[in-house]
């Protein structure tokens, strides 16, 4: 599969979707890019934007497995992963929701650190261990997450090596006046709340579409251009922590599916420049000072690239 195939099944999967994702194509495209990158995202916005709508209207166009966890402080690491059941004369793993393509962790940070962490294993290295006993992941694999910005009574905040294993973060926002309209207008044509998507790839498709997206050319001037920006991060007077190298090859890979998914086979700076807040706002950790502030991760974010300079591009 070429760079030109990738765009195209690209704009198919983007043009489904938004059946039922109105005016958010940005969103959409961003989703799309977090997944042709190979990573897990992380969605923090508030209830009612339709952040399970989209997760499963991925699921359906891939035609890939869904699970959906609902987070809350009883929550165990065994109703993540799994548990050994007793049957006759043995013991018999029952898998849990985690052995999905896509898991969607609703509300993460409702849970309490020992039920985070469960994720931690199966986010980097795509395996379980339950009892010495280790299970592949389903591939591909993702995990998408949703926590809510507001009620943040009895919640637990994400450690930063989790909030690490995120290759991105975002927000969905509010539809425009005309978009909401057209979302009820749609509902009233389908007679009923669940909705239908056509299969665009099938898994092996997404495996494809991953591959062809690591032979996407990158330019010494623009990976320079990437090291610069994250290692602000980490000198900028308002950062306490800055983005590790981690959040390099974050950009690096979201940049190359990007590029792809705008129909071309090279990287240019306009790619990073559009990721760089998704990818690295949330690996940052502002001083203490800053906490009660008006300052967020992104302001941060947006101050070094207005300071790095962009490399010339032919």
């Amino acid at each position: 599969m070429d760079t030109g195939e990738v765009s195209e099944l690209g704009e198919s999967i983007i043009r489904e979707i938004s059946k039922v994702i109105i005016g958010k194509k940005n969103v959409l495209e961003l989703f799309l890019v977090g997944i042709l990158a190979n990573g897990h995202i992380l969605i923090e916005d508030l209830p009612g934007l339709a952040k399970t709508m989209m997760a499963r209207s991925f699921s359906m166009v891939m035609d890939l497995k869904f699970s959906r966890i609902q987070f809350t402080p009883d929550l165990l690491p065994a109703d993540i992963l799994g548990v050994n059941i007793f049957k006759k004369d043995r013991f018999v793993f029952q898998k849990g929701p985690i052995f999905a393509n896509i898991v969607l962790a609703d509300e993460i940070n409702r849970a309490p650190p020992k039920t985070q962490s469960a994720l931690l294993e199966v986010m980097e290295e795509r395996q379980i261990t339950i009892e010495g006993e280790t299970y592949p992941a389903e591939s591909p694999f993702f995990v998408i997450a949703t926590q809510n910005p507001i009620e943040l009574e009895g919640t637990y905040p994400l450690p930063e090596a989790q909030i690490d294993r995120f290759i991105m973060r975002f927000s969905v926002g509010y539809p425009e006046k005309s978009d909401e309209i057209e979302i009820l207008n749609r509902r009233i044509k389908r007679k009923a709340d669940k909705f239908t998507l056509e299969k665009i790839v099938a898994k092996e498709d997404i495996i494809k579409m991953q591959r062809t997206i690591e032979d996407v050319y990158i330019s010494e001037s623009v990976l320079e251009y990437i090291v610069n920006l994250v290692s602000r991060t980490r000198e900028v007077k308002d950062t306490e922590v800055g983005a590790s190298p981690r959040g390099s090859l974050a950009l690096m890979k979201l940049s190359k599916a990007l590029a792809v998914l705008r129909g071309r086979d090279y990287v240019i700076p306009d790619d990073i420049k559009d990721l760089a807040i998704p990818a690295l706002a949330h690996r940052i950790i502002l001083r203490r000072d800053l906490w009660y502030t008006k300052i967020t991760q992104e302001d941060i974010i947006k101050n070094i690239m207005e300071t790095v300079e962009v490399p010339k591009f032919k």
